[in-house]
């Protein structure tokens, strides 16, 4: 078996490709995975095992993202852990239901993706007080939200039309309504 290098960005023991695949089928079985998927047939939008995809990332992906028309793609070169799998999965899980469900949706529109990535953030787990000790965040009130906000505005980063102050604008414009819309849930998970 070969030995796992570091990657370009200093994370020691990144996963393959093959690893991250098989990773993201075990995603599947997770009873939050599986209430996304059947939200999102539910809505008109089913999505098959392939629409998920394992590949090494180049430039400033993060962790994962969603493509429409695509489907979900979870970068090998980030991932070390199933944990880490699996919420890539559920963020844009979350992010694809807000596709299906929006007529209207433009994501090169900064306020879209904004109020997007706020739900994906909020509802995914994507700031639970032990990932955030994890990644070395140690505030023990308000946490979530600050985690949310710091995420978004990564996100938003890589988007051209949210230059300057357009992202933080955009993502306070949208804050209110984004974060208290939980659907396809009752309530925040």
């Amino acid at each position: 078996m070969a030995q796992k290098a570091s990657s370009a960005h200093g994370l020691e023991n990144v996963k393959t490709v093959e690893e991250v695949q098989a990773m993201i089928q075990k995603s599947f079985r997770l009873p939050m995975v599986k209430f996304l998927r059947q939200r999102l047939a539910k809505a008109g939008c089913p999505v098959s095992d392939n629409f998920f995809k394992a590949s090494e990332c180049k430039g400033a992906h993060g962790t994962g993202g969603f493509v429409p028309g695509s489907g979900i793609f979870v970068c090998s070169n980030y991932m070390r852990i199933q944990d880490e799998v699996d919420q890539v999965v559920i963020h844009e899980l979350i992010n694809a239901f807000d596709d299906c469900r929006a007529v209207n949706i433009d994501w090169s529109d900064c306020a879209h993706q904004a109020c997007s990535e706020i739900r994906a953030g909020h509802l995914s787990g994507d700031c639970h007080f032990k990932r955030e000790l994890l990644r070395g965040h140690m505030k023990l009130r308000g946490h979530e939200p600050e985690c949310i906000k710091r995420r978004v505005l990564k996100s938003l980063s890589s988007n051209p039309n949210c230059a300057g102050s357009a992202a933080q604008d955009s993502m306070e414009a949208v804050w209110d309504i984004c974060y208290n819309d939980t659907k396809p849930f009752d309530r925040a998970p």
